[in-house]
């Protein structure tokens, strides 16, 4: 920060201009130059259709209907079957699979009653986004200006242990911010309200001028393109303030914060962001979750008007509920490899390849299977060459807890931990053979 802090002084530009600067070479410390890393845990509820979903077998992989939307990003795709949250204790396995997900660890006792078993609370750990977050962080090569980045997609406002997987630690669940305007605002500030939008740009216009004469050629470029996004996601924001006025108030549960039926457009601008905000590299740990454990979104625009969690209750004979949780699961997969085809057009500002290249997203969810509310075989599906895993291959696993995958991926970091979560999971170290 200290070389960004000179450099804004040296140019005679305010401090609202840094957002700009974190990606540009004439601004990097002095210890920069290893490789990024980055990751992103996508997170889509209620399981999934096991035999539309799953490879046949391991070795080459040969997608299923569900998947399908990931074959340009076949070679660069691992999924991993028989991965199992073996986390017991208190609350339902809803609110296990949920709480349990990233941390790895048992749920406090509490007053949260699920759906059966007993009523539960937080989680007693961190999640390991936070975990890796702060190993980058204490390194100032790795330093980033925010270190994770929470994104939500019709996530409720209510606190309870069925709407957060972020931790930061024992009892400290995080809320991820599930409005554009928000997490814009946070990015780059200089917003006032849904109302007044202002321009960040008109604010730093003179800044960025003189910015401009003191970059090299590939600096002024990133800046360029920068600036260019932020104006163009202004307007996407302004044009989209008055949309959906006239819908009915969604059945969701109360204090659910935008519309239903502008999923599909929240997702595409909170992905938009996200690539921008790791472009510009803000972070290197962000997570995307759409709704909730036992969320109930309607998706309306597939031809779906039944709530989400709902279908997933139906027998496996009901065909027609099947057909329309494929549909539901395959428009998870298709937002994925949009993610995936955002970060691969965009080059490694400042690197080789692609930005997916340095990337790794782990697809995952907090059921095996909605009807059976099983924890065995969560899916987990990773897309990406940003933890060196071989890719292009599905592995079938003998039920190993999935504490050993989250310190697979610590490791894939070079942060060298043993265990996470509760170390019963971990005696046979982390998952080997990625």
């Amino acid at each position: 920060m200290n070389t960004r802090r000179k450099f804004l002084q040296s140019a005679g530009v305010s401090a609202a201009t840094l957002p700009f600067l974190q990606n540009l070479a004439a601004c990097a410390p002095a210890t920069a130059g290893k490789p990024r890393q980055r990751l992103v845990v996508m997170f889509s509820p209620n399981g999934v259709i096991p035999g539309a979903f799953w490879p046949d077998a391991a070795g080459d992989l040969a997608l299923k209907p569900i998947m399908k939307p990931l074959e340009p990003f076949l070679s660069k795709t691992l999924t991993l079957h028989g991965v199992c949250d073996k986390v017991r204790g208190d609350g339902d396995n809803h609110m296990r699979g949920m709480g349990c997900l990233l941390t790895g660890v048992e749920l406090f006792p509490g007053n949260i009653q699920g759906g059966s078993h007993t009523p539960a609370g937080w989680a007693r750990g961190h999640s390991i986004d936070q975990e890796i977050k702060e190993f980058l962080q204490k390194d100032p090569a790795t330093k980033t200006r925010f270190g994770s980045l929470e994104f939500g997609v019709l996530v409720p406002e209510r606190a309870d242990t069925w709407t957060r997987m972020i931790y930061s630690g024992p009892n400290r669940p995080i809320a991820p911010l599930d409005d554009p305007y928000q997490m814009f605002n946070k990015l780059y500030g200089g917003m006032k309200d849904r109302e007044n939008l202002a321009s960040v740009l008109d604010e730093i216009g003179e800044d960025l001028k003189k910015l401009q004469g003191r970059l090299g050629k590939e600096d002024r470029r990133l800046l360029e393109e920068h600036a260019g996004f932020v104006r163009d996601m202004e307007k996407e924001l302004a044009a989209s303030k008055s949309t959906g006025k006239n819908h009915a108030v969604p059945d969701l549960p109360k204090g659910v914060r935008e519309e239903n039926d502008n999923i599909p457009k929240l997702t595409t601008m909170q992905i938009d962001l996200m690539v921008q905000a790791f472009k510009a590299d803000f972070a290197r740990v962000a997570s995307l979750q759409f709704t909730n454990s036992v969320g109930m979104a309607r998706m309306r625009w597939l031809g779906v008007e039944e709530g989400h969690h709902e279908l997933s209750h139906e027998p496996d004979s009901n065909e027609k509920a099947k057909e329309k949780l494929i549909k539901i699961n395959t428009w998870f997969c298709e937002q994925l490899a949009y993610l995936a085809k955002k970060l691969a057009d965009t080059p490694e500002p400042g690197g080789t390849g692609s930005m997916l290249d340095h990337t790794t997203i782990v697809w995952t969810n907090e059921l095996g299977k909605g009807n059976s509310h099983t924890l065995d075989d969560i899916p987990f599906v990773l897309v990406g060459g940003g933890l060196g895993f071989k890719t292009g291959r599905s592995l079938k696993l003998p039920k190993v807890p999935h504490n050993r995958l989250l310190v697979a991926l610590a490791n894939g970091f070079g942060h060298g931990i043993k265990s996470f979560g509760n170390p019963e999971f971990c005696k046979d170290g982390a998952l080997t053979g990625l």
